[in-house]
């Protein structure tokens, strides 16, 4: 059973999981809502009409609640929050312009990876990520790049405390041979994802250290694996690598 903290408010609780139920599913009436939050219909209603009194919910031609953009500028005022946004857009910017691909930038906490800017590709098949969005680190370029230049103590609590999933059959799960993995990471400068988060999807990631020489940060380039071949990111490696490398000495890295 679960211990009810003394400072936790149960209807502010209850009012913010409903938000996120809304945006993970995109639009919801009061009966769904209800149904998943385990709650009565009158319940229900209440916080949703009190979170669309607010500006954050709207009701849609479907008669269905859907969360509004107010969502987004409260989410864009975060993360512009980070300075590194700024810093990083014209090494992204430049990866975009020749590689046609999705770059993106990410930073590691409670043992995922979180999206912090991404510049998409032009291409109709393409990585559709959010700003925001998590993935597991161990099978991402962003996060095994930032992983493999982890303090040793923080990277032995990773592993302790991580559960390895398997996504495909291409994620690594062994401990040993994912240890293996960051010791070529380490050695490249650089990390790839081989289809090991999703199918048909590879990246290739570099960190990007802070003043503190921290692997605060990676950079990364994705795309569909048909045109993401290993001999493309094998011409790819030096670019990303120069960008992070830039990246890092405008942090402020020694």
């Amino acid at each position: 059973m679960t211990e009810n903290k003394y400072y936790t408010i149960a209807s502010l609780e209850k009012g913010i999981k409903i938000l996120e139920l809304l945006v993970q599913h995109g639009e919801l009436s009061v009966s769904e809502t209800a149904k998943l939050m385990g709650t009565n219909r009158a319940g229900s209603h209440r916080f949703i009409s009190t979170l669309k009194d607010l500006g954050y919910v709207e009701k849609n031609e479907n008669n269905k609640y859907q969360p509004t953009l107010k969502i987004m500028k409260l989410a864009t005022k975060v993360a512009n929050r980070f300075e590194i946004r700024r810093i990083a857009r014209p090494h992204m910017h430049r990866l975009s312009m020749k590689y046609k691909e999705t770059i993106n930038l990410g930073f590691f906490k409670n043992n995922e990876i979180i999206h912090l800017d991404k510049i998409d590709s032009l291409e109709v098949l393409r990585m559709d990520s959010a700003l925001g969005d998590k993935a597991p680190a161990y099978c991402t370029a962003l996060g095994k790049a930032i992983l493999a230049f982890l303090p040793d103590h923080e990277l032995a609590y990773y592993l302790e405390s991580v559960e390895f999933k398997r996504l495909n059959s291409n994620t690594i799960t062994d401990k040993k041979e994912f240890l293996a993995e960051l010791s070529k990471v380490r050695q490249n400068g650089y990390a790839i994802d081989d289809e090991e988060m999703c199918i048909g999807l590879r990246c290739i990631g570099a960190p990007v250290f802070d003043h503190n020489s921290y692997p605060a940060y990676a950079l990364s380039v994705s795309g569909p694996s048909t045109r993401q071949t290993h001999r493309v990111l094998e011409k790819m490696k030096t670019d990303i690598l120069q960008a992070a490398s830039e990246l890092s000495k405008a942090m402020g890295i020694p």
